[in-house]
């Protein structure tokens, strides 16, 4: 488990292990009686992460382009048993360390 301040990060070895030893505490009778109003008034998300809407941008995304790439085996392997989406995960790898080498760039190192 890794805490930081009020978030707190278990691996999927330590979520298994904690519903074999103490099971799944939600109370879904309580759930399943609670209205949008009910579940508005006790959760506000903007309280809980404050995220500020006034930056958000929508747009439509640029279409993909269709490519032949030679990935290490491996590295496809740790990818796919993530799951679903993941060349889409893949995607976001590389358009992040395109953005941190733009940054790089503008900020003159």
């Amino acid at each position: 488990m890794v805490k930081s301040e009020s978030v707190v990060r278990y691996k999927a070895d330590e979520i298994k292990e904690l519903l074999q030893n103490e099971g799944d505490r939600t109370d879904y009778a309580r759930f399943d009686t609670m209205t949008s109003e009910d579940v508005e008034a006790h959760v506000s998300v903007e309280e809980l992460y404050g995220f500020d809407w006034s930056h958000v941008k929508v747009g439509v995304p640029q279409p993909k382009q269709q490519l032949t790439l030679r990935i290490d085996q491996d590295v496809v392997d740790w990818f796919r048993i993530q799951g679903e989406g993941y060349q889409t995960r893949m995607n976001a790898v590389l358009r992040s360390f395109v953005a941190a080498q733009r940054r790089n760039t503008s900020s003159g190192e």
